[in-house]
């Protein structure tokens, strides 16, 4: 059994071929998308946050709605940068959204990647400490969340306050118990997973890292997956430890799939570089009829070690499409791998 998701990168723009023209396009289809996946069993609705970009990037409104209008299902997010971020205020608005959800909130949170502008956080108000980089920054961010996620007073109440206070020190408020057991980490390296498993977040990691071996990515991601288990049982930490992975996937299964998609089927990695100096390498996204579909992700390695599929989706082609590419994989290809 694997918990099956999908991730929107939240994408709109003004083509006659989109569903998605306007933000509003979009934020509204985000929640239709949502209700309808909870509807056909699936297990989580995830979103993609890009600042300076016609894409989701204010994510716990959104949030807020998919939960009061769902009841079983995740929902999170893949992935914060945390270099945008005021942990703080941050915080309150996470423990609201987790509020409103029941609970549901599955955090995903990051040092960030290469952004439509140059260091666009400075513009959001922040900048590194001094002997810092934007990498040690974001971390550094992602652990004071985390510790305010514990809910230990650490500010001094006034003595002539407009309401009375509790005893002690002040935290933030609304705090939602449960939540900080619910943070991933999305890792781009082997050293970022490991760290993240000795600070107890779950793992997400995406359809690209670090080349950090020349070996095909699916077998190097679930190398970084198993030094991250690792890693989580040497911590001593007592919950189980949760990996996603994020694939493109799509059955064919229509003439319309074939049309939209067959050109995918066989393609290979991507080597390139996202940062300077950086080698990545990009996962191979996978289309084919079901049962060549079946074949081929039994061999993905990464998959395998992972507990949750997030199954990347083109929300520009709509609703009603999107719920058919994820329906597709549900009824065709998730029974034949076990996964249902």
């Amino acid at each position: 059994m694997k918990k099956i998701g999908f991730l929107s990168f939240g994408h709109w723009s003004n083509h006659p071929a989109y569903n998605a023209q306007t933000a509003s396009d979009t934020l509204l289809q985000s929640i239709d998308l949502a209700v309808a996946a909870e509807e056909i069993g699936l297990d989580g609705a995830y979103f993609r946050v890009h600042h300076f970009a016609s894409q989701l990037a204010s994510p716990f409104p959104l949030l807020s709605a998919i939960g009061a209008k769902t009841s079983k299902i995740e929902i999170g997010t893949g992935v914060i940068d945390m270099r945008y971020e005021n942990p703080l205020y941050m915080m309150e608005d996470a423990g609201a959204a987790d509020l409103i959800s029941g609970g549901r909130l599955q955090l995903g949170i990051s040092r960030g990647s290469p952004e439509q502008v140059i260091d666009g956080w400075r513009y959001f108000g922040y900048e590194p400490a001094k002997g810092e980089s934007d990498a040690d920054m974001g971390r550094r961010k992602a652990l004071e969340f985390l510790e305010l996620l514990n809910g230990v007073g650490f500010a001094r109440p006034n003595p002539n306050p407009m309401f009375p206070n509790p005893p002690g020190l002040l935290r933030l408020e609304p705090y939602s118990e449960g939540l900080r057991e619910r943070i991933w980490w999305g890792a781009g390296s082997n050293a970022t997973a490991v760290w993240a498993a000795e600070n107890g977040m779950y793992l997400q990691s995406s359809t690209l890292k670090n080349d950090e071996s020349g070996k095909p990515f699916h077998v190097q991601q679930a190398e970084q997956i198993r030094l991250y288990k690792d890693a989580w049982i040497k911590a001593g930490h007592q919950r189980k430890p949760r990996i996603s992975v994020s694939r493109s996937i799509f059955a064919l299964v229509t003439d319309q799939d074939r049309y939209y998609f067959g050109q995918e089927a066989g393609r290979s990695d991507k080597i390139g570089m996202i940062e300077p100096g950086k080698r990545a390498i990009f996962g191979r996204s996978y289309a084919a009829e079901p049962d060549q579909l079946i074949k081929e992700l039994a061999q993905d390695e990464a998959i395998q070690e992972a507990d949750t599929l997030l199954l990347t989706i083109p929300n520009t082609l709509g609703v009603d499409y999107n719920i058919h590419v994820l329906s597709s994989i549900l009824q065709h290809v998730a029974p034949g791998l076990g996964w249902r």
